[in-house]
Protein backbone atom coordinates (compact mmCIF):
# COMPACT_ATOMS: atom_id res chain seq x y z
CA UNK A 1 0.00 0.00 0.00
CA UNK A 2 2.57 2.37 1.23
CA UNK A 3 4.92 1.71 -2.71
CA UNK A 4 1.38 2.36 -4.55
CA UNK A 5 0.86 5.71 -2.47
CA UNK A 6 4.75 6.58 -3.67
CA UNK A 7 4.18 5.65 -6.97
CA UNK A 8 1.59 8.07 -7.07
CA UNK A 9 2.86 10.68 -5.71
CA UNK A 10 5.74 9.75 -8.06
CA UNK A 11 4.08 9.33 -11.37
CA UNK A 12 0.50 9.82 -10.74
CA UNK A 13 -2.00 7.79 -12.06
CA UNK A 14 -1.54 8.23 -15.51
CA UNK A 15 2.69 7.38 -15.51
CA UNK A 16 3.65 9.60 -18.63
CA UNK A 17 6.69 10.52 -19.98
CA UNK A 18 8.31 13.59 -19.76
CA UNK A 19 6.85 14.61 -22.87
CA UNK A 20 3.29 13.51 -21.81
CA UNK A 21 3.76 15.69 -19.28
CA UNK A 22 4.54 18.45 -21.54
CA UNK A 23 2.06 17.92 -23.97
CA UNK A 24 -0.38 17.86 -20.54
CA UNK A 25 0.27 21.14 -19.91
CA UNK A 26 0.29 22.22 -23.53
CA UNK A 27 -3.38 20.98 -23.88
CA UNK A 28 -4.68 21.98 -20.61
CA UNK A 29 -3.59 26.11 -21.01
CA UNK A 30 -4.59 25.86 -24.53
CA UNK A 31 -8.04 25.10 -23.36
CA UNK A 32 -8.14 27.67 -20.98
CA UNK A 33 -7.10 30.04 -23.80
CA UNK A 34 -9.64 28.60 -25.81
CA UNK A 35 -12.20 29.44 -22.82
CA UNK A 36 -11.13 32.49 -22.16
CA UNK A 37 -11.05 34.14 -25.69
CA UNK A 38 -14.10 32.10 -27.21
CA UNK A 39 -16.28 32.20 -23.90
CA UNK A 40 -15.88 34.82 -21.44
CA UNK A 41 -14.06 37.43 -24.81
CA UNK A 42 -16.33 36.90 -27.54
CA UNK A 43 -19.34 35.32 -26.24
CA UNK A 44 -19.89 37.04 -22.61
CA UNK A 45 -18.14 40.12 -22.98
CA UNK A 46 -19.20 41.13 -26.75
CA UNK A 47 -21.73 38.64 -27.25
CA UNK A 48 -20.62 38.62 -30.61
CA UNK A 49 -21.29 34.66 -30.72
CA UNK A 50 -24.05 32.64 -29.11
CA UNK A 51 -23.01 28.82 -27.55
CA UNK A 52 -24.55 25.76 -26.65
CA UNK A 53 -25.51 25.91 -23.08
CA UNK A 54 -23.32 23.01 -22.63
CA UNK A 55 -20.25 24.44 -24.38
CA UNK A 56 -20.95 27.47 -22.09
CA UNK A 57 -20.98 25.92 -18.98
CA UNK A 58 -17.70 23.30 -19.60
CA UNK A 59 -16.24 27.12 -20.51
CA UNK A 60 -16.97 28.30 -17.09
CA UNK A 61 -16.48 25.26 -14.68
CA UNK A 62 -12.81 24.90 -16.63
CA UNK A 63 -12.19 28.39 -15.62
CA UNK A 64 -13.41 28.06 -12.54
CA UNK A 65 -10.56 25.12 -12.20
CA UNK A 66 -7.87 26.41 -14.07
CA UNK A 67 -8.04 30.60 -12.94
CA UNK A 68 -10.56 31.27 -10.58
CA UNK A 69 -11.93 34.13 -12.72
CA UNK A 70 -15.55 35.22 -12.07
CA UNK A 71 -17.60 35.43 -15.76
CA UNK A 72 -18.60 38.92 -14.52
CA UNK A 73 -16.01 40.51 -13.13
CA UNK A 74 -14.11 39.49 -16.32
CA UNK A 75 -16.68 40.39 -19.15
CA UNK A 76 -17.27 43.87 -16.63
CA UNK A 77 -13.40 44.89 -16.57
CA UNK A 78 -12.80 44.43 -20.54
CA UNK A 79 -16.02 46.51 -21.54
CA UNK A 80 -14.95 48.81 -19.23
CA UNK A 81 -11.77 48.76 -20.97
CA UNK A 82 -12.96 49.45 -24.21
CA UNK A 83 -15.34 52.14 -22.91
CA UNK A 84 -12.49 53.57 -21.65
CA UNK A 85 -9.76 52.87 -23.58
CA UNK A 86 -6.14 55.14 -23.23
CA UNK A 87 -7.81 56.99 -20.83
CA UNK A 88 -7.02 56.93 -16.51
CA UNK A 89 -10.26 55.31 -16.40
CA UNK A 90 -8.79 52.08 -18.07
CA UNK A 91 -7.77 49.78 -15.90
CA UNK A 92 -4.95 48.07 -17.92
CA UNK A 93 -3.57 50.44 -20.34
CA UNK A 94 -0.03 50.74 -21.01
CA UNK A 95 -0.25 54.01 -22.37
CA UNK A 96 -1.76 55.68 -19.35
CA UNK A 97 0.28 53.32 -16.64
CA UNK A 98 3.67 52.52 -18.81
CA UNK A 99 4.33 48.99 -20.22
CA UNK A 100 6.38 47.70 -17.67
CA UNK A 101 3.35 47.80 -14.84
CA UNK A 102 0.67 46.52 -17.09
CA UNK A 103 3.60 43.52 -18.25
CA UNK A 104 4.38 42.48 -14.58
CA UNK A 105 1.25 43.64 -12.66
CA UNK A 106 -1.36 43.05 -15.18
CA UNK A 107 -2.98 40.28 -12.67
CA UNK A 108 -3.01 43.08 -9.90
CA UNK A 109 -4.76 45.01 -12.08
CA UNK A 110 -7.20 42.86 -12.79
CA UNK A 111 -7.85 41.96 -9.05
CA UNK A 112 -7.63 45.45 -8.11
CA UNK A 113 -10.56 46.50 -10.78
CA UNK A 114 -12.43 43.32 -9.89
CA UNK A 115 -13.09 44.40 -6.03
CA UNK A 116 -14.60 47.59 -7.78
CA UNK A 117 -18.83 47.41 -7.18
CA UNK A 118 -19.35 50.34 -9.25
CA UNK A 119 -17.37 48.55 -12.60
CA UNK A 120 -19.16 45.01 -11.97
CA UNK A 121 -22.57 46.94 -11.73
CA UNK A 122 -22.48 49.12 -15.05
CA UNK A 123 -20.54 46.76 -17.12
CA UNK A 124 -21.60 43.13 -15.96
CA UNK A 125 -24.97 43.15 -16.78
CA UNK A 126 -26.10 39.90 -18.80
CA UNK A 127 -23.21 37.58 -17.10
CA UNK A 128 -24.21 34.31 -15.67
CA UNK A 129 -26.59 34.51 -12.55
CA UNK A 130 -27.61 31.13 -12.24
CA UNK A 131 -27.47 28.84 -8.31
CA UNK A 132 -24.41 27.61 -9.23
CA UNK A 133 -22.43 30.80 -9.98
CA UNK A 134 -24.32 32.74 -7.05
CA UNK A 135 -23.16 29.86 -4.70
CA UNK A 136 -20.16 28.42 -5.87
CA UNK A 137 -18.45 29.64 -9.01
CA UNK A 138 -18.60 33.75 -7.83
CA UNK A 139 -18.02 33.37 -3.53
CA UNK A 140 -15.65 30.17 -3.61
CA UNK A 141 -13.44 31.26 -6.82
CA UNK A 142 -10.49 30.09 -5.27
CA UNK A 143 -12.33 26.44 -4.28
CA UNK A 144 -11.77 25.96 -7.98
CA UNK A 145 -7.97 26.61 -8.05
CA UNK A 146 -7.43 24.16 -5.20
CA UNK A 147 -9.34 21.26 -6.44
CA UNK A 148 -7.40 21.68 -9.91
CA UNK A 149 -4.29 21.35 -7.86
CA UNK A 150 -5.58 18.23 -6.52
CA UNK A 151 -6.82 17.07 -9.81
CA UNK A 152 -2.86 17.70 -11.57
CA UNK A 153 -1.13 15.73 -8.56
CA UNK A 154 -3.66 12.75 -8.60
CA UNK A 155 -3.11 12.83 -12.75
CA UNK A 156 -0.05 13.59 -13.07
CA UNK A 157 2.11 12.78 -9.58
CA UNK A 158 4.72 15.33 -8.72
CA UNK A 159 4.98 17.17 -11.86
CA UNK A 160 1.43 17.64 -11.80
CA UNK A 161 2.47 21.00 -9.39
CA UNK A 162 4.56 22.32 -11.82
CA UNK A 163 1.58 21.64 -14.30
CA UNK A 164 -0.63 23.48 -11.66
CA UNK A 165 1.65 26.63 -11.70
CA UNK A 166 2.16 26.85 -15.51
CA UNK A 167 -2.10 26.41 -15.42
CA UNK A 168 -1.91 29.42 -13.18
CA UNK A 169 0.46 31.81 -14.62
CA UNK A 170 -0.79 31.10 -17.96
CA UNK A 171 -3.25 33.63 -18.18
CA UNK A 172 -1.88 36.33 -15.87
CA UNK A 173 1.15 36.32 -18.11
CA UNK A 174 -0.33 35.72 -21.75
CA UNK A 175 -3.45 37.67 -21.26
CA UNK A 176 -3.07 40.09 -18.46
CA UNK A 177 0.56 40.90 -19.47
CA UNK A 178 1.08 39.99 -23.04
CA UNK A 179 -1.96 41.20 -24.52
CA UNK A 180 -3.42 44.26 -22.48
CA UNK A 181 0.47 45.16 -22.77
CA UNK A 182 1.81 44.60 -25.60
CA UNK A 183 -1.18 44.73 -27.20
CA UNK A 184 -1.15 48.52 -27.01
CA UNK A 185 2.13 49.14 -27.26
CA UNK A 186 3.77 47.25 -29.57
CA UNK A 187 3.25 45.40 -33.02
CA UNK A 188 1.44 46.41 -36.35
CA UNK A 189 -1.83 48.20 -37.07
CA UNK A 190 -4.00 47.33 -39.97
CA UNK A 191 -6.92 49.96 -38.87
CA UNK A 192 -6.61 53.09 -36.85
CA UNK A 193 -9.28 53.34 -34.00
CA UNK A 194 -8.72 55.94 -31.20
CA UNK A 195 -6.40 53.82 -29.16
CA UNK A 196 -2.88 52.55 -29.28
CA UNK A 197 -3.82 48.66 -29.97
CA UNK A 198 -1.53 46.54 -32.14
CA UNK A 199 -1.76 43.14 -33.42
CA UNK A 200 1.28 41.30 -31.36
CA UNK A 201 1.89 38.71 -34.86
CA UNK A 202 -0.50 37.77 -37.73
CA UNK A 203 -1.10 34.37 -36.51
CA UNK A 204 -3.16 33.82 -33.21
CA UNK A 205 -2.47 30.39 -32.09
CA UNK A 206 -0.25 30.21 -28.98
CA UNK A 207 -3.07 33.05 -27.36
CA UNK A 208 -6.32 31.56 -29.08
CA UNK A 209 -6.22 34.72 -32.01
CA UNK A 210 -5.98 37.37 -28.96
CA UNK A 211 -2.80 38.43 -30.84
CA UNK A 212 -4.99 40.55 -32.98
CA UNK A 213 -5.85 43.01 -30.71
CA UNK A 214 -5.94 46.09 -33.44
CA UNK A 215 -8.16 44.23 -35.31
CA UNK A 216 -10.34 43.58 -32.48
CA UNK A 217 -10.50 46.77 -31.49
CA UNK A 218 -11.48 48.39 -34.27
CA UNK A 219 -14.68 45.29 -34.47
CA UNK A 220 -15.14 45.06 -31.14
CA UNK A 221 -18.62 42.69 -31.62
CA UNK A 222 -17.24 40.24 -34.47
CA UNK A 223 -16.46 37.11 -33.45
CA UNK A 224 -13.77 36.72 -36.10
CA UNK A 225 -10.37 38.12 -35.23
CA UNK A 226 -8.22 37.82 -37.84
CA UNK A 227 -8.46 40.34 -40.74
CA UNK A 228 -6.12 40.07 -43.50
CA UNK A 229 -5.73 36.81 -46.07
CA UNK A 230 -2.20 35.91 -43.93
CA UNK A 231 -3.47 36.05 -40.27
CA UNK A 232 -5.09 33.14 -38.92
CA UNK A 233 -7.44 33.19 -35.72
CA UNK A 234 -7.44 29.54 -34.51
CA UNK A 235 -10.14 30.61 -31.95
CA UNK A 236 -12.28 31.51 -35.04
CA UNK A 237 -11.59 27.61 -36.31
CA UNK A 238 -12.89 26.17 -33.41
CA UNK A 239 -16.05 28.62 -33.65
CA UNK A 240 -16.38 27.71 -37.34
CA UNK A 241 -16.07 23.94 -36.09
CA UNK A 242 -18.60 23.97 -32.96
CA UNK A 243 -20.76 25.84 -35.65
CA UNK A 244 -20.58 22.86 -38.00
CA UNK A 245 -21.43 20.77 -35.13
CA UNK A 246 -24.43 22.92 -33.83
CA UNK A 247 -22.98 24.08 -30.79
CA UNK A 248 -22.55 27.79 -31.25
CA UNK A 249 -23.60 30.48 -33.67
CA UNK A 250 -21.99 33.13 -34.80
CA UNK A 251 -23.80 37.00 -34.56
CA UNK A 252 -21.42 38.97 -36.05
CA UNK A 253 -18.34 39.52 -38.00
CA UNK A 254 -16.49 42.74 -39.02
CA UNK A 255 -17.92 44.34 -42.16
CA UNK A 256 -15.87 43.67 -45.40
CA UNK A 257 -16.20 46.58 -48.27
CA UNK A 258 -18.09 45.81 -51.43
CA UNK A 259 -16.56 48.24 -54.41
CA UNK A 260 -18.46 48.11 -57.64
CA UNK A 261 -16.41 49.17 -60.23
CA UNK A 262 -17.92 51.94 -62.33
CA UNK A 263 -20.29 53.38 -59.78
CA UNK A 264 -20.05 57.57 -60.61
CA UNK A 265 -23.33 58.31 -58.58
CA UNK A 266 -22.20 58.93 -54.81
CA UNK A 267 -25.52 58.62 -53.70
CA UNK A 268 -27.36 57.36 -49.80
CA UNK A 269 -26.50 53.88 -50.20
CA UNK A 270 -22.45 54.88 -50.72
CA UNK A 271 -22.42 57.37 -47.74
CA UNK A 272 -24.11 54.53 -45.34
CA UNK A 273 -21.40 52.11 -46.62
CA UNK A 274 -18.80 54.33 -46.37
CA UNK A 275 -19.41 55.39 -42.37
CA UNK A 276 -20.24 51.11 -42.33
CA UNK A 277 -16.74 50.98 -43.84
CA UNK A 278 -14.95 53.61 -41.96
CA UNK A 279 -11.69 52.30 -40.88
CA UNK A 280 -11.39 50.10 -44.47
CA UNK A 281 -11.68 53.38 -45.72
CA UNK A 282 -8.97 54.79 -43.44
CA UNK A 283 -7.02 51.69 -44.26
CA UNK A 284 -6.85 51.49 -47.80
CA UNK A 285 -6.67 55.81 -47.98
CA UNK A 286 -3.38 55.08 -45.95
CA UNK A 287 -1.82 52.60 -48.73
CA UNK A 288 -3.58 53.66 -51.62
CA UNK A 289 -2.76 57.50 -51.03
CA UNK A 290 -0.76 58.54 -48.14
CA UNK A 291 2.15 56.17 -48.30
CA UNK A 292 2.43 56.33 -52.37
CA UNK A 293 2.61 59.69 -51.64
CA UNK A 294 4.98 60.00 -49.21
CA UNK A 295 7.20 57.61 -51.33
CA UNK A 296 6.95 60.13 -54.07
CA UNK A 297 8.19 62.81 -51.88
CA UNK A 298 10.85 60.55 -50.40
CA UNK A 299 12.21 60.01 -53.58
CA UNK A 300 12.73 63.53 -54.54
CA UNK A 301 13.91 64.78 -51.32
CA UNK A 302 17.79 65.44 -49.92
CA UNK A 303 18.94 64.01 -46.99
CA UNK A 304 17.40 66.33 -44.50
CA UNK A 305 14.14 66.30 -45.99
CA UNK A 306 14.19 62.24 -46.08
CA UNK A 307 14.72 62.02 -42.97
CA UNK A 308 12.02 64.35 -41.93
CA UNK A 309 9.65 62.40 -44.11
CA UNK A 310 10.74 59.00 -42.58
CA UNK A 311 10.12 60.52 -38.91
CA UNK A 312 6.35 61.32 -39.84
CA UNK A 313 5.67 58.28 -41.18
CA UNK A 314 3.43 56.63 -38.77
CA UNK A 315 2.06 59.98 -37.72
CA UNK A 316 0.62 60.51 -41.06
CA UNK A 317 -1.97 57.38 -40.69
CA UNK A 318 -2.68 57.65 -36.77
CA UNK A 319 -5.58 59.23 -35.18
CA UNK A 320 -4.91 62.67 -34.00
CA UNK A 321 -5.77 62.06 -30.70
CA UNK A 322 -2.80 59.86 -30.68
CA UNK A 323 0.02 61.79 -31.59
CA UNK A 324 2.13 62.98 -29.00
CA UNK A 325 3.55 67.08 -28.90
CA UNK A 326 6.97 65.51 -30.19
CA UNK A 327 5.45 63.29 -33.09
CA UNK A 328 2.96 66.44 -34.64
CA UNK A 329 5.90 69.13 -34.39
CA UNK A 330 7.85 66.37 -37.04
CA UNK A 331 4.36 65.63 -38.88
CA UNK A 332 3.68 69.58 -39.00
CA UNK A 333 7.43 70.13 -40.43
CA UNK A 334 7.06 67.24 -42.57
CA UNK A 335 3.94 68.62 -44.17
CA UNK A 336 5.42 72.32 -44.60
CA UNK A 337 7.96 71.11 -46.73
CA UNK A 338 5.53 69.18 -49.28
CA UNK A 339 2.79 70.96 -50.59
CA UNK A 340 1.00 67.62 -51.89
CA UNK A 341 1.57 65.16 -48.61
CA UNK A 342 0.34 68.22 -46.89
CA UNK A 343 -3.09 68.30 -49.02
CA UNK A 344 -3.95 64.60 -49.31
CA UNK A 345 -3.34 64.74 -45.47
CA UNK A 346 -5.96 67.46 -45.07
CA UNK A 347 -8.29 65.82 -47.54
CA UNK A 348 -7.62 62.56 -44.97
CA UNK A 349 -8.84 64.86 -41.61
CA UNK A 350 -11.59 66.06 -44.15
CA UNK A 351 -12.58 62.42 -44.88
CA UNK A 352 -12.72 61.50 -41.48
CA UNK A 353 -14.99 64.97 -40.26
CA UNK A 354 -18.16 63.27 -42.50
CA UNK A 355 -18.43 60.82 -40.12
CA UNK A 356 -17.72 62.14 -36.99
CA UNK A 357 -20.47 65.02 -37.42
CA UNK A 358 -22.82 63.07 -35.26
CA UNK A 359 -25.56 65.73 -35.11
CA UNK A 360 -25.81 66.33 -38.74
CA UNK A 361 -28.46 65.22 -41.23
CA UNK A 362 -27.67 61.67 -43.55
CA UNK A 363 -28.81 65.00 -46.82
CA UNK A 364 -25.80 67.23 -45.16
CA UNK A 365 -23.41 64.46 -44.41
CA UNK A 366 -24.31 63.02 -48.01
CA UNK A 367 -23.50 66.65 -49.41
CA UNK A 368 -20.46 67.08 -47.51
CA UNK A 369 -19.06 63.23 -49.33
CA UNK A 370 -20.03 64.31 -52.79
CA UNK A 371 -18.58 67.55 -52.46
CA UNK A 372 -15.25 65.71 -50.69
CA UNK A 373 -15.00 63.02 -53.62
CA UNK A 374 -15.41 66.53 -56.32
CA UNK A 375 -13.03 68.50 -54.22
CA UNK A 376 -10.38 65.83 -54.23
CA UNK A 377 -11.00 64.98 -58.13
CA UNK A 378 -9.98 68.65 -58.94
CA UNK A 379 -6.78 68.57 -57.30
CA UNK A 380 -4.81 66.86 -60.21
CA UNK A 381 -2.92 64.51 -57.67
CA UNK A 382 -3.59 60.83 -59.18
CA UNK A 383 -3.65 58.80 -56.01
CA UNK A 384 -5.95 61.36 -54.60
CA UNK A 385 -8.36 60.82 -58.05
CA UNK A 386 -8.32 57.20 -57.84
CA UNK A 387 -9.00 56.93 -54.55
CA UNK A 388 -11.90 59.32 -54.90
CA UNK A 389 -13.41 57.77 -57.93
CA UNK A 390 -12.89 54.14 -55.87
CA UNK A 391 -14.76 55.56 -53.46
CA UNK A 392 -17.71 56.41 -55.55
CA UNK A 393 -18.02 52.61 -55.95
CA UNK A 394 -18.82 51.43 -52.01
CA UNK A 395 -21.55 49.52 -51.44
CA UNK A 396 -23.32 47.84 -48.47
CA UNK A 397 -23.10 44.07 -48.58
CA UNK A 398 -23.12 41.44 -46.52
CA UNK A 399 -20.41 40.40 -44.47
CA UNK A 400 -19.46 36.87 -44.37
CA UNK A 401 -19.19 34.30 -41.50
Amino acid sequence: MNDWLLNLLADGLLGFSVWGYIAAALIMTHITIAAVTIYLHRHQAHRALDLHPIVSHFFRLWLWLSTGMVTKAWAAIHRKHHAKCETEEDPHSPQILGIKKVLLEGAELYRKEAKNQETLEKYGHGTPDDWIERHLYTPHSRYGIVLMFIIDVLLFGAAGITIWAVQMLWIPITAAGVINGIGHYWGYRNYEPQDASTNVMPWGIIIGGEELHNNHHAFPSSAKLSSKPWEFDIGWLYIRTMETLGLAKVKKVAPEPVIVAGKQAVDMETLRAVITNRLHVLSHYGREVMMPVLKDELHKADDSCRALFARARRSLVRDESLIDDVARNRLNNALDRSQELKTVYQYRQKLQEIWQRSTATQDSLLHSLQEWCHQAEETGIKRLQEFSRSLRGYTLGKSAA
